[in-house]
C-alpha cells in the first residue's frame, strides 16, 4: 500500500512540475528583436510588425519584402483594412494557450491584421476566378499592409458594386461570425424571436442585419447613446442595458447572441424557450482561463439542460464571403463603420479596439 502511494504521489510531483513548465513557457515573453536587414535588391511595401508579444506599443510600421504571387495565389493591393479583437489576441499572444499555434516566447508570423479590401494586381497562372483591376474583400493573414496574397480557394471575393473598400474590409472576421453563429449554431428560423446581446459593436451590428434578412423578429441591446443606431440598421426592440436588465423582463427568446458575457448562463437560460438556443461569441480578458471559462461552463452545463448553448469558432469561408457578399448587393446588410485610422496608426487602432466600445466597425485606411 505504502508503495502504491509513493507511485501517486511521484505521478502527481510529475504532473505538477509538467504543468508549471508548460505555464512558463507560454507565459515567457521576451524582448523585441530589431528588424532585419533586406536584400539590397528586394522590392518591399510598408506593412505593421510585432516580432514579440505585448501591448500595442510593439506594433511597428516597416519596409518589409513585398509578397510574390504563385500559380494559385492572388496578389491584392490593399485599399482598406478591418480592425478585429482577433488582432490584438494575436499581438498580446493572449489567452497564452494560443501560443502553442502563433508561436512560444515570440510570433511565428509577424505580420499582423486578417480582413482587407482592395484591387487585385496580379494573379496566377492557375487563378480562373479573379483577374488584375478587379475590385475584392477577404481575410489572409498580414492585412496591414499596402500589398497581401491570398490563395484563390481562400475568403475571397468580388466587391459588390457601390460598397466603398473602407465598408468591405470591415466585413470578413465579423459578418461570418455573425452569419455562423446565427445560421449554423442558432439555426434562426423566420418568425423567431432573436435576442443580440452587444447589439452596437463589430459581430453585433452585422447580427442585427443578418437576423433580420432571415425574417426573425431582433430585440438589440445596447447602451442609451447606441439606442438609435441599432433601430436603424433594423432592430425591431432596443433594450438599454444600463436601464434595463433583458433577464428581468419576463420576455423568451428562441435564439440569445451573446458578445458581452454581462449574465450568466443559468440567467440566459430563464429567458431562453424551453427548446432555445444561446450561442456565446468571444469571452471576458485574461491571459490564462478568462477567455476559456465561458466554454468551460457551456460544457458543463450543456448536458443537463434541454436549450442549446454553443461556442462559435468561426471559420473563414469563400462561400459564406459570397453569401454576404449577394446580401450586401441586395441591400440586406450594410457595414457599419465606427472610426478611421491610417497604417501608422494602427496600435491606436488596437487601442480602440482593446476598449470594447466601438459603435459598428474600426477600419483602417492603408492608401
Amino acid at each position: 500500500m505504502k508503495l502504491r502511494y509513493k507511485i501517486l504521489g511521484s505521478l502527481l510531483v510529475l504532473i505538477v512540475v509538467g504543468l508549471m513548465s508548460l505555464a512558463i513557457a507560454l507565459s515567457y515573453t521576451p524582448d523585441c528583436e530589431p528588424a532585419p536587414a533586406l536584400a539590397g535588391d528586394a522590392e518591399t511595401m510598408r506593412a505593421v510588425v510585432y516580432r514579440c508579444y505585448g501591448s500595442p506599443d510593439v506594433l511597428t510600421l516597416e519596409e518589409v519584402e513585398k509578397p510574390v504571387v504563385g500559380d494559385d495565389e492572388i496578389l491584392v493591393k490593399v485599399h482598406a483594412a478591418g480592425v478585429n479583437p482577433l488582432d490584438w489576441h494575436y499581438m498580446r499572444g493572449s489567452p497564452y494557450i494560443m501560443r502553442l499555434s502563433s508561436g512560444l516566447g515570440k510570433p511565428k508570423d509577424i505580420r499582423l491584421g486578417r480582413d482587407f479590401a482592395g484591387k487585385v494586381e496580379a494573379v496566377g497562372k492557375n487563378v480562373t476566378q479573379f483577374k488584375p483591376g478587379d475590385a475584392v474583400f477577404g481575410g489572409a493573414g498580414g492585412a496591414f499592409a499596402e500589398y497581401v496574397v491570398i490563395r484563390e480557394d481562400r475568403a475571397l471575393a468580388h466587391m459588390p458594386d457601390k460598397l466603398m473598400f473602407e465598408q468591405a474590409a470591415s466585413v470578413p472576421v465579423a459578418a461570418i461570425t455573425a452569419l455562423q453563429a446565427l445560421r449554423d449554431h442558432g439555426k434562426v428560423k423566420p418568425g423567431q424571436k432573436v435576442l443580440i446581446n452587444g447589439a452596437s459593436g463589430g459581430v453585433g451590428t452585422f447580427a442585427v442585419q443578418i437576423a433580420k434578412a432571415f425574417g426573425a423578429e431582433v430585440t438589440g441591446v445596447c447602451s442609451t447613446r447606441n439606442l438609435e443606431m441599432v433601430k436603424s440598421i433594423g432592430a425591431d426592440h432596443v433594450i438599454d442595458y444600463k436601464n434595463e436588465d433583458y433577464t428581468q423582463g419576463g420576455q423568451q427568446y428562441d435564439v440569445i447572441i451573446d458578445m458581452v458575457g454581462n449574465h450568466s448562463l443559468l440567467k440566459n437560460r430563464e429567458v431562453l424557450s424551453p427548446e432555445g438556443t444561446m450561442v456565446l461569441v468571444g469571452g471576458p480578458k485574461g491571459n490564462w482561463l478568462g477567455p476559456l471559462s465561458r466554454p468551460i461552463q457551456t460544457m458543463l452545463l450543456s448536458p443537463f439542460v434541454d436549450q442549446e448553448f454553443a461556442v462559435v469558432m468561426a471559420k473563414l469561408d469563400p462561400q459564406d464571403m459570397r453569401a454576404l457578399a449577394d446580401l450586401m448587393a441586395e441591400g440586406k446588410v450594410t457595414p457599419v463603420l465606427d472610426k478611421l485610422f491610417t497604417l501608422s496608426e494602427v496600435p491606436d487602432a488596437i487601442r480602440y479596439s482593446e476598449k470594447g466600445r466601438a459603435r459598428g466597425n474600426i477600419v483602417v485606411n492603408v492608401e
